[in-house]
């Protein structure tokens, strides 16, 4: 399995959507900067205080132009009390098949049950990937104030 790396385009990945559809990856965030979160389900805390962080600076992601999606192999259910705990504005996928998303990205999964481990990429506007940050376990994962300054630095260089 093969690491998705800095310069790639990052690869078509089609998650199911709350209420039906479905959330297209890069397609979603294509034209802004992006970032992709991969967690390992709702019982996870260090997965649920990812999301919260990221949904607490919305407002400073939004001010910044950067877009947000996040999925997991939770099934809709589950997935809808996430968003309503946290009040997630941002799109969240659930039932990604995980042997499918790590095949084509590289993610660590976990057998038994069977997740994908944290993941996170930051996308510029082309769907280029410009950071990628895989995790084996349950830390080490993107922070949205680190998004927040390298998509700012970026900016100021361009």
């Amino acid at each position: 399995m093969t690491r998705l790396q800095n310069g790639q385009s990052f690869p078509a990945l089609t998650v199911p959507a709350i209420g039906g559809g479905t959330i297209q990856i890069p397609g979603t965030l294509r034209g802004s900067y992006g970032v992709v979160l991969f967690n390992r389900g709702a019982w996870c805390p260090y997965c649920q205080a990812q999301l919260a962080g990221f949904q607490r600076a919305s407002e400073k992601l939004a001010e910044t132009g950067i877009k947000v999606v996040a999925l997991s192999v939770d099934d809709e259910a589950t997935t809808v009390g996430t968003i309503e705990k946290f009040k997630l504005s941002f799109p969240l996928g659930h039932s990604a098949d995980a042997d499918k998303v790590a095949a084509v990205t590289g993610a660590y999964t976990n057998e038994t049950p069977r997740y994908l481990q944290a993941t996170g990429f930051l996308l510029a506007p082309d769907g280029k990937i410009l950071n990628a940050v895989y995790s084996s376990g349950p830390i080490g994962r993107l922070v949205a104030e680190d998004v927040v300054g390298m998509v700012a630095y970026l900016k100021s260089k361009a």
